[in-house]
């Protein structure tokens, strides 16, 4: 088979399309006919030699992927030969095929085509696996997301919405805010030129929100905890904005809030298949009727990977950038 390799960390030029060695599953293991799979932000780092594949996991970039069945290994249930399918991955979505555990595996969801549905997985279990199992967003409270028009941006505000929440967003173009109100975003702040903790603060009379969700860390550490309501909860997910920040505790303590960081990829089997067993119940059945729909910005040949870690690295779209395989 074919995958995007990294010879050398670097830049967008860096990834190369070659010829590699089929994957076997194992006990437990499924091995998925890739059709897609889509740009996540842990790939670019992986591919600049900052973010090693956790021990065992393929040594290609790719967090998720969309396809069929191709094989079933020892010990695997519930699934058959054929089956279209979506999944969760530690690496190797960019690739021909690729070896997922069976607990990772979801069906693609009704009124979602094969293709679109690798631009499903990472996306909606980082943000169920946040909002809703770790910071308990509920019905009328106010969730703030940062960088509204990305995938997880995209994908919290409709998840958010659907279950009755408030939803207020930063993002940095007129035109991204726009998305983000077609979405069902109710406060649209542009970061270039807004204060978001004042914005939030009005838009919630003062009170501020009770969930944020951070794709930023450092950078806005202390303005989160400003912008949080009393018993907020804020939930970090990523380090664009910086690895260390000052964290006032006399503040946190005030409004007796919570800050929770985590990610998604080393996570053991068990703690993935029990978020993927999750969205499974309570999000696929969003799909149906159009309530939540993958919001793609365009599609591209996997041999062109590097073309689609520039689009991802200028920020200059919304939603996810899909790999389609041959």
């Amino acid at each position: 088979m074919h995958a995007i390799t990294i010879p050398e960390p670097g830049g967008p030029e860096s990834l190369v399309w070659a010829e590699v060695p089929d994957p076997q599953p194992g006990e437990g293991e499924v091995l998925v006919e890739v059709a897609a799979s889509a740009v996540n932000r842990a790939d670019i780092m992986q591919r600049q030699g900052f973010y090693d594949p956790p021990p065992g996991a393929s040594p290609y970039p790719g967090l998720e992927c969309s396809g069929r069945v191709a094989a079933l290994g020892p010990g695997v249930s519930g699934w058959a030969v054929g089956d279209e399918v979506c999944a969760l991955l530690s690496g190797g979505g960019y690739a021909e095929k690729v070896v997922v555990p069976a607990g990772q595996l979801l069906p693609v969801p009704q009124g979602v085509d094969l293709k679109g549905a690798a631009a499903l997985p990472e996306v909606v279990c980082t943000v169920w696996s946040n909002v809703f199992m770790v910071a308990h967003l509920r019905p009328g409270e106010t969730l703030l997301v940062h960088g509204g028009s990305s995938g997880i941006g995209t994908m919290a505000i409709q998840l958010a919405k659907a279950v009755g929440a408030k939803v207020a967003v930063t993002a940095g173009t007129k035109e991204k805010l726009e998305r983000c109100a077609e979405l069902g975003a109710d406060v649209l702040i542009n970061y270039r030129d807004q204060d978001f903790v004042a914005e939030v603060k009005d838009a919630t009379g003062g009170a501020g929100a009770d969930v944020i969700l951070d794709n930023m860390g450092a950078k806005y550490l202390d303005r989160n905890v400003q912008a949080l309501a009393v018993n907020g909860r804020l939930a970090i997910i990523g380090m664009q904005g910086g690895r260390k920040g000052e964290l006032n505790i006399g503040t946190l303590l005030a409004k007796r809030a919570a800050v929770s960081a985590t990610s998604l990829r080393a996570r053991p089997l068990e703690e993935k298949a029990a978020i993927v067993a999750a969205v499974r119940e309570h999000v696929w059945p969003l799909f149906v009727g159009g309530h939540v729909r993958p919001v793609v910005d365009r599609e591209m040949p996997m041999s062109e990977a590097a073309e689609g870690h520039r689009v991802v690295e200028e920020s200059g779209h919304i939603g996810k950038v899909l790999l389609i395989a041959p």
